[in-house]
């Protein structure tokens, strides 16, 4: 069984990732990585430039979280100086299987590595107030055997890729989690 160290080591970095995107996602992906800053001030970017963790993302270029995570988690890790690289989730379900969010494949998973390649922390699906978000929209879908069904869960997609393209604060609120687990890991 490979570690996640192999994994990393296999994998292609974020921007190389970013770049072969071919989904519909792919231009939103920018959109945010582009209309995103974050804070060198803030605190958290000491900690990553003296402990230098290496980042392993397991993401798709399908997935609408990843749209909005990896940008801001890219971010992170340019401003810090780290090593960010992406593996695919479905290419080797092995590496997903480890890292379960409620006992499913949830993406995207960004798992921290020390020097030695042990994984000391890891963030995702997605920032909490985000999480309540999709909550609250899928409570409002009909139930799965309603003929109107995938079509309503596609609308709902939509609308939550739009809103997280178009409404800054949904990667703020990323960002601030992000910081916030980066920090308690790295403390």
């Amino acid at each position: 069984m490979k570690s996640e160290q192999q994994y990393f080591e296999e994998s292609m970095s974020m921007a190389q990732y970013m770049d072969q995107m071919t989904t519909h996602l792919k231009e939103p992906s920018f959109k945010v990585y582009e209309n995103f800053n974050v804070n060198p001030e803030d605190e958290v970017f000491q900690l990553l430039k003296e402990q230098k963790p290496h980042i392993l993302t397991i993401t798709e270029d399908w997935c609408g979280d990843a749209m909005l995570n990896n940008p801001v988690m890219r971010k992170i890790a340019e401003e810090a100086g780290l090593d960010i690289r992406c593996a695919f989730r479905d290419a080797d379900t092995d590496l997903i299987d480890r890292h379960l969010t409620n006992g499913g494949r949830a993406i995207p998973i960004y798992l921290f590595l020390n020097d030695q390649g042990e994984v000391i922390g890891k963030w995702g699906p997605r920032a909490p107030e985000l999480q309540q978000l999709v909550t609250e929209m899928r409570a409002e879908l009909p139930e799965k055997d309603d003929p109107s069904f995938d079509e309503k869960q596609k609308q709902m997609y939509t609308s939550l890729q739009e809103k997280y393209v178009n409404d800054p604060q949904c990667a703020k609120w990323v960002y601030e989690d992000m910081k916030s687990v980066i920090t308690n890991m790295l403390s």
